[in-house]
């Protein structure tokens, strides 16, 4: 018949089984496709490479220890991709929140140097004290610190208009 492997899970999925003789290879592909398994050829080899299809192969063949094994891996490379994307996500969030308030501090400080600060309506004032001294925090956070809170997009407006007044100095 022939010989198989399997790729080590925690890299990537991949079945493959290396058989003597090609046309032995495409009569094999085609019981395993009456079984709802659809390998794959090159040349000699037959071969799956998703996850789920070759944890149903590895039962459907009674290999049950391969396939807690198999299993068990699966499941700690979906968790740590998953810890990855929420890290990635949280870590670029935190970025555009340093970012902003950068240019937002940079702005309020600019207008305090030439004096046109003061020129502000109570509103722009308030907002910009309270992002001097919360630099980190979010615009949400930010408009809940107000005397009459309120939401992300009244705080994005201000700051905005508070950087635009900067530019045109």
């Amino acid at each position: 018949m022939g010989s198989g492997s399997i790729n080590d899970p925690k890299r990537s999925y991949k079945l493959e089984c290396s058989i003597k003789e090609t046309k032995d290879a495409i009569k094999i592909i085609d019981i395993m496709n009456q079984y709802d398994f659809s390998f794959k050829q090159r040349l000699n080899t037959i071969y799956i490479m998703e996850g789920e299809e070759i944890s149903e192969f590895l039962a459907f063949i009674g290999a049950g220890k391969s396939v807690l094994k198999f299993e068990e891996i699966r499941v700690q490379r979906h968790m740590n991709n998953k810890v990855n994307r929420l890290v990635n996500c949280e870590s670029a969030n935190l970025n555009k929140i340093l970012n902003a308030s950068i240019e937002q501090v940079n702005a309020i400080r600019k207008l305090k140097q030439d004096k046109s600060f003061e020129k502000l309506d109570d509103n722009l004032k308030e907002i910009a004290e309270l992002r001097l001294e919360f630099p980190d925090i979010s615009l949400v956070e930010l408009g809940q610190k107000l005397k009459k809170p309120i939401g992300k997009s009244g705080v994005n407006y201000r700051l905005n208009k508070i950087i635009k007044l900067a530019e045109n100095k």
